[in-house]
């Protein structure tokens, strides 16, 4: 297993981690991903840490809880500081209205709920599971900033920001001198490339790790669809839980794929890994699996190095028109490196 540096600190951690959403399923929307209990977690944890990848991430809304507590227990059969624990707050967890967000109030008694189900005493990365507009950022980024002093977490992050939203919370935090959330997990596939236009640039500029989150696009590209073919039977792809992509459009790039795949061997889902582990700012994927084959096929996918002539196949296929600006900026001097953000 290679491993990356988490954004711009001086930890690193494995280029992919399990996710745990498909863990319990004890709620209609997570029924829909998945019902992994605590046998067969064990079972993808061990082969995890057997490889090499020894970070986890789940989050308190997952099953209301339910994963943190499956993930808390099955991780007993292993020292705490062999494994590197991720999770959320942000997301309702009642009828609360103060259940939901990233108050102060919200995050402090997160926090607590999520060591309390986790069976540990901190958290190695803790992240805001989406925007709140509601709460300033200074709130949010001085109690982050306080659980890090009490030793309740090492490091933070956030998930699901805009740019903008991402690059006040990077303002706030210089202004009041305070720590600045390390690392950003966001939505970002070969079928989903928005996250190019201004969060990988800003990401760059900015020393934010891009952790991704359903880099198969919720098993999209995981083989089961092609053209002329569906094979979804028995999996999140036959439920409403699935991601949301134009068919002609995934055809496409499932046509590339199939290129690629019958070049070298490889697996659709382990291809379409490899050329997100390749992107710039990248720190780690967060896979999820309900089995041990599917999560043996995933963690491969670390050891691949497609070549220019296949990753140049990929980038066409994928690629979609792009909004204003960026297809006007296309035409000027940053289409030497769309990637990186240029001063002049």
């Amino acid at each position: 297993m290679q491993y990356r540096y988490l954004g711009n600190t001086g930890k690193v951690i494995p280029a992919m981690m399990l996710g745990t959403a498909t863990f319990a399923g004890s709620t209609e929307l997570f029924k829909k991903w998945g019902n992994t209990q605590l046998k067969e977690a064990k079972e993808l944890i061990k082969m995890c840490m057997d490889k090499g990848c020894n970070a986890f991430d789940t989050a308190d809304c997952y099953s209301l809880g339910d994963s943190e507590k499956i993930l808390g227990e099955a991780l007993k059969d292993y020292k705490r500081e062999e494994v590197f624990l991720s999770t959320k707050t942000g997301m309702p967890m009642s009828e609360d209205p103060n259940d939901v967000g990233t108050s102060r109030a919200k995050i402090l008694k997160s926090v607590e709920a999520s060591l309390k189900r986790l069976q540990t005493d901190y958290i190695d990365l803790y992240h805001l599971h989406c925007y709140d507009a509601k709460t300033p950022h200074l709130e949010s980024l001085q109690t982050l900033n306080d659980l890090i002093k009490a030793g309740k977490i090492r490091y933070f992050g956030v998930s699901n920001y805009s740019a903008w939203h991402l690059m006040k919370m990077l303002n706030v935090a210089d202004n009041y001198h305070l720590l600045r959330p390390s690392v950003h997990q966001a939505y970002y596939s070969l079928a989903a490339r928005e996250f190019e236009n201004e969060l990988m640039p800003l990401a760059i500029e900015e020393g934010v790790g891009s952790l991704v989150w359903s880099p198969l696009s919720g098993s999209m590209l995981s083989g089961k669809i092609q053209r002329g073919k569906e094979n979804i039977k028995d999996s999140r792809l036959s439920t409403d839980g699935a991601w949301d992509v134009e068919r002609e459009h995934l055809y496409t790039i499932t046509d590339a794929l199939e290129v690629v795949h019958k070049d070298t061997g490889y697996s659709y889902a382990q291809i379409s890994l490899a050329w997100v582990l390749a992107r710039p700012s990248v720190s780690s994927l967060v896979i999820g699996a309900r089995n041990t084959a599917q999560l043996e096929d995933n963690l491969q996918a670390n050891e691949i190095t497609l070549d220019s002539h296949h990753i140049k196949l990929l980038d066409i296929a994928s690629q979609t028109k792009l909004p204003y600006p960026y297809w006007h900026q296309r035409f000027t001097v940053n289409e030497r490196d769309p990637y990186s953000v240029k001063r002049y």
